[in-house]
């Protein structure tokens, strides 16, 4: 397993939203999207690091590879750990508690296509409690939308393609439902939040891999969902049009190696570059500057997070296969 995670380019990624106990307050409102032009500047060097700190340690061998992120009001931070095939719980102390396995495929041989691992991905936490992630396994008879109710566990709501990679998960809650990306077969794919068919709602051009793989980080804000094509390095906006998707906006453009990203407070993104290793801000007029680095113990980001001032970032360590971490990060506008 170790050997098939170091041959990896990048990692792939989605995040949910978080609450930690070190971050500020969420604000009363939730601010305009900021409009990025299209063609954005290319990422400058120049930085003013805050103090970033790291949160926990994960241990690589044991796969505990985080993916993805949701946090409780009690600010336990749940997380995806992508190749023990996992879901664990992390409290406010850094104490980490697997709280469901998911079995490995069926035949022992079959994986998940570009990656060759089978892994769980997107996660989101909703008001009661249930956790809902993806599992991508490349077997039809798991790879899927996944419910995990407190103390239950863990049941397949919804079957997704064993050919592809589901990798983002957000949800709607004004229309309850799912949005999933599928980095493999370069689609968004809907699902109700009580579980059923999955339906392909998007299969633009703009989402397609072009090597390695596509659309993969999705956020639905101000009546549209937001995604990032890591191949073509891009910040989509896609409209929701009564349900159905309208027509693709390219909001940002240049980051290579685009994974997941979030809204700050003021409607800038902040956003991962995993093969870079960097963490950047892309300003309203598309200036584009790098917040993090592996100077700050980036390693291989897969996913951010912001709840208030708090910036949340995890890294993976998929190429760098080096301390798989959780880092918190004081975010203001600069």
């Amino acid at each position: 397993m170790r050997s098939r995670i170091l041959t990896l380019a990048v990692a792939t990624a989605a995040a949910g939203a978080l609450v930690m106990p070190w971050a500020a307050p969420a604000p009363a409102s939730t601010p305009a999207a900021v409009v990025i032009p299209a063609g954005s500047a290319p990422v400058t060097p120049a930085r003013s690091a805050p103090a970033a700190r790291i949160v926990t340690h994960f241990d690589l061998a044991k796969g505990q590879l985080p993916e993805n992120i949701a946090l409780g009001p009690d600010g336990t931070a749940y997380l995806t750990f992508a190749a023990a095939r996992q879901v664990a719980a992390v409290d406010r102390t850094g104490r980490t508690r697997v709280l469901a396995t998911l079995p490995a495929p069926a035949d022992g041989g079959v994986a998940t296509p570009v990656l060759g691992f089978a892994l769980t991905s997107g996660i989101v936490r909703t008001g009661d409690g249930t956790l809902y992630f993806l599992y991508a396994s490349g077997d039809a008879a798991s790879t899927g939308l996944y419910r995990m109710p407190p103390g239950q566990q863990p049941r397949r709501i919804a079957a997704l393609p064993a050919a592809g990679l589901p990798n983002g998960l957000a949800l709607d809650p004004t229309s309850r439902t799912f949005y999933v990306t599928d980095s493999v077969l370069g689609t968004i794919s809907t699902v109700p939040l009580a579980g059923g068919a999955a339906r392909v709602w998007s299969s633009a051009s703009a989402l397609a891999a072009t090597g390695f793989l596509g659309v993969n980080g999705v956020k639905v804000r101000d009546g549209a969902v937001w995604v990032t094509n890591l191949d073509q390095g891009t910040l989509l906006r896609i409209p929701l049009r009564q349900g159905r998707a309208g027509s693709v906006e390219t909001r940002a453009t240049g980051l290579v190696g685009l994974d997941d990203f979030a809204f700050a407070p003021d409607g800038r993104v902040v956003a991962t570059l995993n093969g870079p290793n960097t963490v950047v801000v892309v300003d309203g007029d598309g200036r584009t500057r790098t917040l993090l680095t592996g100077a700050d113990g980036l390693q291989n980001p897969t996913s951010v997070a912001v709840r208030g001032h708090t910036l949340l970032v995890a890294s993976a360590a998929y190429t760098t296969a080096t301390d798989p971490n959780l880092i918190a990060v004081p975010l203001h506008h600069r």
